[in-house]
């Protein structure tokens, strides 16, 4: 399976995760990025190979593709990279799949359906933790509740941020809050009721906070229902985030503060070390409800992010290496159904 699978994006924190357990379970990637110096220590490290390109050099993206079947791309934000490298998938007739949490990212990956089903492409956006288990136990609840019309996912145990992830964040100050209502993606009103609730992780009722995530997106193209909001665990410093982007994020978007924003997540830890990531786990709940007194709900638990979206997205492009696959765009429970994320290690759910 040499040169098979790319991944872009290779020398980033995610992107390292990902080679690194691709070659652990024997697959040899293309490791690919913008940085030769990093790409070649990498690759030395590993023994692959690697390929320069940038994002916006055409020519350099075709010859990187050149020979690979699909494409893991791990260089976020993905609201910056997926256009670009999708579309050159799609010419080079490339499979793609990415690592994306980002709502704005989803949606243009599903505009794209169309133009993927003529090239007999699949584009998968959010192959890692975002989406794969939210998305997985999503379609597990509604296909236990026919009809459902509503969607309410909590998070819990994402503590540990890298260095991208915080760029992401970032980028977010001063947006909202985006839930889907009637089946379109909306802002959440200030005050809105839904902007918090309670949900049970395992220890009793928790507080949630409502937050912009990528199921608002993908768990509507898998289970069709139109009503969906996304919420985390109300930690102090997702509290405090909260706070601060309500009272000062529209100022924050504007010159000269997202200059000095990309400074503070630049000077930021590149990601968790493995001893960190080593003591943490995560949990999600998923509640869908029929408007009729069904309400059905399961709770699912991870090992910590980070590794697990390396383990998930290797899983993933093995499927694809194997064929097991559908053109178009596509989301991870709509190809590989509710129970895929049962076969990821450490994976363990139940109903409620």
């Amino acid at each position: 399976m040499g040169d098979a699978v790319l991944i872009y994006g290779a020398t980033g924190y995610t992107g390292r995760l990902i080679a690194e357990r691709a070659v652990a379970e024997g697959l040899r990637p293309v490791l690919s990025g913008r940085n030769g110096h990093k790409l070649a220590a990498l690759a030395d490290r590993f023994g692959l190979t690697f390929r320069c390109a940038a994002l916006d050099d055409a020519p350099g993206l075709r010859a990187a593709l050149r020979g690979a079947r699909l494409v893991l791309n791990a260089a976020g934000p993905f609201t910056a990279t997926l256009e670009p490298l999708a579309d050159a998938c799609l010419q080079a007739g490339v499979h793609y799949l990415d690592v994306t949490g980002e709502i704005a990212a989803i949606e243009r990956a599903a505009a794209r359906d169309d133009r993927a089903r003529r090239l007999r492409t699949m584009i998968m956006p959010a192959v890692g933790f975002d989406v794969v288990p939210s998305d997985c136990l999503a379609a597990g609840v509604v296909a236990r509740c026919p009809g459902a019309t509503r969607l309410r996912i909590g998070i819990a145990g994402l503590d540990l941020v890298s260095r991208g992830s915080l760029k992401t964040i970032f980028e977010r100050i001063g947006q909202g809050v985006t839930v889907r209502r009637q089946g379109r993606l909306t802002a959440l009103p200030h005050g809105d009721p839904e902007a918090s609730r309670l949900f049970d992780f395992g220890r009793g009722p928790r507080p949630c906070l409502a937050v912009s995530w990528g199921d608002v997106s993908s768990a509507h193209f898998t289970t069709g229902v139109p009503d969906i909001v996304v919420y985390f665990e109300a930690t102090v410093a997702l509290r405090a985030a909260v706070g601060f982007d309500q009272a000062a994020g529209g100022l924050l978007r504007q010159p000269p503060w997202p200059a000095l924003l990309e400074r503070v997540a630049e000077a930021f830890p590149e990601g968790p070390s493995a001893a960190q990531r080593a003591t943490r786990s995560a949990t999600i709940v998923a509640e869908a409800s029929d408007g009729q007194g069904l309400t059905v709900g399961a709770r699912l638990r991870t090992p910590e992010v980070y590794g697990f979206t390396a383990a998930s997205a290797v899983a993933v492009a093995r499927r694809v290496l194997a064929g097991d696959l559908e053109i178009g765009f596509q989301t991870p429970a709509r190809v590989y159904g509710p129970d895929f994320v049962l076969s990821l290690p450490g994976v363990t759910r139940e109903e409620l």
